[in-house]
Order: structure tokens, then C-alpha cells, then sequence
């Protein structure tokens, strides 16, 4: 695909996750959504485990046909956008077992009419938070053609291993990381986020959670970073929620790459 000059608008949608609780979860990403798309986005992203938290709790797992899957489409669909969203996920096979199925950390990808494009598996497991013992890891990356932006989503943990970032950067123009990413450890994820935008030459954006879930404070900190590792300009909007975005165009990615062509001589 050749990347076009076309930008597009992506809206950093943190919020306070309800703890173990997929409804009110739902309900508040719902209203992050729609003012999104009330200000004009094409593009929203929500945190890590969106609907429960960043919980080791297997029984909150859905298959990809569950509840708050359905709901998430849902909202995508009403609002006419893409929509990236964390949710802890299980195989389909094995809907009303926990004891044999597999479960993952995923993000999900839903087109503008609601329809499942893509699911990313996170790579690399929390073993400090033995997230190790409940989930099973990805095996690889993923790319979606978002309205002509080629996107690859992360998972948290995921953002301190650079090469996985870095196997994707030639067919990327956008890496986004969804968190839950405690407040204690910002530092860490601000100097990170950029550093990935850096070293691959294209936007990063990074969206965590707000609020306090299984005694561990998050602070938000949402953020963007164009190819050149500079914090992406915001615009903030008031309406049934206060959202952020950020505007990105894989056209500065091209020009940036072409400029000083880096990557060309990785090894």
C-alpha cells in the first residue's frame, strides 16, 4: 500500500475504568466515543482491559462473540469510527470454560460499521504482575489499514521491548500503545513512548487509564509523539466528555523517512 497524504484525527480515550465492572466501564467508553465523533475523529483508542481493569482474573474473559465484544461494535458502529479497544479475551471453543481455554490480552479493531478487522495478542506478559500464570502471549504483530494510515497496535509491557516495535516499522505509520500503566512508573512510559517514535520514524501514541483499580493508582498520561520524537499538538473538546486527539498523516511519515532514511540501515 503507498501511504497517503490524507491526516487523520485520533482520539486519546482515557478514562477511569470501573473495576470488575464491564457495564459502567462500558457506559463511560461509550460517552468518550461520542464525543469523539461529535468533534469530528475517525480514529478512537482506549486503554488496556477497557471493560474490567487490568485484572489477573480469568473468569472476566469473553470470547469474541461475548457481551462487552458486542457492545464495543456496537459503539463503534453508532458513532462511525474506528475504534481500538483492550479486552482480556478467550477462545471461542471453549466459551464456558476458563480451566481449558486459552486467554489472551488483546486489543480489538472495529471499522466504522462495527465489523471486527483485526486482534492483536500482547506479546510480552507482566511476569512482575505474574500475568504470565493467567494469560497466554501473542506470537505476532498486526497492521490495519486505518483510512489509509497503516496502524499497528501494543499492549503496555509490550512498549519496553523495542524490537518488537521494530519489526513492524517499515510497514507502519502509526504505533499505538494501549495501558494500564501505574502512575508510579510514568516516568518510564513518557521517555519510552518517545523513544519508539524515535528510532522508527513514525507516530506513536499511547492512551492509558485513569483512576485507581486493585489498589494501584493510574494517572493517565496519554500522549503523542510525531517521527521526529516531538509531542504532537492536542486539541480538546467539550462536549458529553472532554476528549483529546491529535491529528497524524502517513505522508509526513513518507517525507521524514525519505528525508533522513534511517531505518535503511539497520542490521
Amino acid at each position: 500500500m503507498t501511504p497517503t497524504a490524507t491526516p487523520l484525527r485520533v482520539v486519546l480515550g482515557e478514562y477511569d475504568i470501573g473495576w470488575h465492572d464491564p457495564a459502567t466501564s462500558l457506559d463511560r467508553a461509550s460517552a468518550v466515543v461520542s464525543a469523539a465523533a461529535a468533534s469530528g475523529a475517525r480514529f478512537v483508542v482506549l486503554p488496556e482491559m477497557c471493560t474490567t481493569g487490568f485484572t489477573m482474573d480469568a473468569e472476566l474473559a469473553e470470547p469474541l462473540t461475548g457481551e462487552s465484544v458486542a457492545r464495543l461494535s456496537e459503539i463503534a458502529s453508532r458513532s462511525g469510527v474506528w475504534l481500538l479497544a483492550g479486552v482480556a479475551t478467550r477462545d471461542e471453543n471453549h466459551a464456558t470454560s476458563t480451566a481449558t481455554s486459552t486467554v489472551r490480552n488483546s486489543a480489538l479493531m472495529f471499522t466504522p460499521a462495527g465489523e471486527l478487522a483485526a486482534v492483536y495478542h500482547k506479546q510480552r506478559l507482566f511476569a512482575y504482575a505474574n500475568e504470565q500464570r493467567t494469560y497466554v502471549s501473542g506470537e505476532r504483530p498486526v497492521v490495519v489499514d486505518v483510512d489509509g494510515v497503516r496502524v499497528s497496535p501494543f499492549i503496555c509491557y509490550d512498549l519496553r521491548f523495542p524490537e518488537l516495535f521494530r519489526a513492524v516499522a517499515s510497514d507502519t505509520d502509526l504505533m499505538v500503545v494501549i495501558a494500564s500503566w501505574p502512575a508510579a512508573r510514568r516516568a518510564h512510559w513518557d521517555a519510552l513512548l518517545r523513544a519508539r517514535a524515535i528510532e522508527n520514524q513514525c507516530y506513536v501514541i499511547g492512551v492509558n487509564r485513569t483512576g485507581v483499580g486493585d489498589s494501584i493508582a493510574y494517572d493517565g498520561g496519554s500522549a503523542a509523539y510525531d517521527p521526529w520524537g516531538i509531542a504532537l499538538d492536542r486539541s480538546v473538546t467539550a462536549a458529553a466528555a472532554d476528549v483529546t486527539s491529535v491529528t497524524v498523516s502517513a505522508g509526513e511519515v513518507e517525507r521524514v523517512r525519505g528525508a533522513y532514511p534511517f531505518l535503511a540501515d539497520r542490521r
